[in-house]
């Protein structure tokens, strides 16, 4: 059975997404290719040989650029079996089967391939009987990278004070026990989490610090749904590889309710904690169920201070509750707390997505402004009651992604998107934000790029 493995994007690291059911699959006998075609171009020859072509989709994007691919791969072998794994999978099955795909697989998917690859191989070609969504708890085996594209293709991560690292991948928890409302991961694991062993987590980051990587992501939802677990890992690869140097990311009601352990993460060689704030907007992170407020944002930021590690906040600024004054308080409060630098462009222009299944759809008001569901673009549209609001968000999403071209510093990109921002306040009296105050803030020195650790490939979701 010859398997093709299909990655369309995955954040610009390695696809664990791979590299993981390729261990299985190898295991159970089949014959095996990793495609990552954010790195290379589709490979016809392989496509042509395959008996099964499964597509990893994790997020909206990867999804929506996999689908772009079946029509190519069916020309090109029409009796291969079509596969869709991964979070979105399962989310939007509906719409995969209508486009010809016989097979799908959510949650903790290697074992459902692994028995599709046994279905297959005795003759069953088109009817499912693996589960959609399967939250069983894995034995899982050491991740296959040696087919995959080198980790130099990859992101690297940039050092304070200059050079950068060859960045690795692993995963010690999937699924997440929280249930945020505009959380993709939701839908499919329904507030549970599954633990990937140790020992497995240990071997992996062995062999990617020997394939040349100097830093890890720990790509877990949350690295602390599991705090126990969480904090032996790294005090084990620490102590292992005392150079080496990880990121992770926590929900900020979790960093204050383990606030001891951020020094913990410091110690063992942590260099920044991504954290999913969101809003400042008490009002916007209420609707979203996120568990934390403003003024616990700033606590956070206040302990990562005293503690010397970089947090790097991630956003959704335009939502359906989004007011232009409200966007500029939460540029005010990003200059305020010296974030600007530890802030990525695209996090200032990001418009909340609407997935099938989504409990945003709880709502009253996101039933009364959001669509049917749009096959295509694999949401439900919503237009903002303010068509002003709409209209900054797309003239900063171009701001956005010419300063991205353009390998712009963030600190001028924030004072291109701060200027929009502005400009676009002026155009109502009533909603005016303080002429004296922008001008103090645009003014005000900010640290050095230098002083702050990043990966140097954006991200999308």
């Amino acid at each position: 059975m010859k398997v093709l493995l299909i990655s369309a994007y995955e954040l610009g690291r390695q696809p664990f997404g791979l590299a993981s059911p390729a261990a299985w699959l190898r295991r159970a006998g089949a014959e095996v290719t990793c495609l990552d075609l954010s790195r290379h171009p589709l490979d016809e020859a392989v496509v042509r040989a395959a008996d099964l072509v499964a597509f990893y989709v994790p997020m909206h994007t990867a999804t929506r650029l996999a689908v772009q691919l079946i029509e190519p791969v069916r020309r090109l072998n029409p009796p291969a079996h079509l596969c869709f794994y991964g979070l979105y999978a399962p989310v939007n099955e509906a719409y995969l089967r209508k486009l010809g795909v016989h097979t799908i697989l959510g949650g903790e998917f290697e074992e459902g391939l692994t028995l599709l690859v046994k279905r297959l191989a005795t003759g069953q070609q088109q009817q499912q009987n693996e589960p959609v969504v399967s939250l069983r708890r894995l034995q899982f085996l050491l991740p296959e990278r040696a087919a995959l594209p080198p980790l130099k293709e990859y992101a690297h991560v940039v050092m304070p004070g200059g050079g950068h690292r060859v960045a690795g991948y692993t995963e010690a928890t999937r699924g997440c026990k929280h249930l945020c409302r505009h959380c993709p991961i939701v839908p499919v694991y329904h507030g549970a989490f599954r633990v990937v062993q140790p020992d497995v987590v240990l071997a992996d980051i062995r062999q990617q610090v020997a394939s040349g990587a100097g830093h890890i992501t720990f790509g877990d939802p949350d690295f602390f749904n599991g705090p126990a677990h969480a904090l032996d890992m790294v005090r084990a690869v620490h102590a292992e590889f005392p150079q080496l140097t990880y990121d992770v990311t926590i929900k900020i009601e979790h960093l204050l309710k383990h606030a001891p352990h951020i020094a913990t993460l410091r110690d063992t060689g942590c260099l920044f904690v991504t954290s999913a704030v969101e809003s400042v907007d008490d009002t916007v992170l209420q609707k979203l169920d996120k568990g934390h407020t403003r003024a616990d944002f700033l606590r956070v930021v206040a302990l990562f201070g005293d503690a010397e590690l970089a947090l790097q906040p991630t956003f959704v600024p335009f939502t359906p509750w989004t007011t232009l004054a409200g966007f500029g308080d939460l540029l005010d409060v990003i200059a305020e707390q010296e974030l600007v630098e530890n802030v990525a462009p695209i996090q200032l222009a990001i418009r909340l997505l609407i997935p099938a299944g989504s409990r945003l759809l709880e709502l009253q008001d996101i039933r009364s402004l959001a669509g049917p569901f749009d096959e295509a673009a694999l949401v439900c549209p919503w237009k903002h009651p303010d068509p002003r609001v709409d209209a900054l968000c797309d003239e900063l999403q171009a701001i956005v992604q010419s300063s991205e071209k353009l390998k712009r510093a963030r600190q001028k990109t924030f004072a291109r998107v701060w200027d929009a921002a502005h400009a676009a306040s002026q155009k109502s009296a009533a909603e005016t934000v303080g002429a004296a105050r922008w001008a103090a803030r645009r003014a005000a020195p900010l640290p050095s790029r230098a002083a702050i650790p990043y990966l140097n490939e954006p991200w999308y979701c």
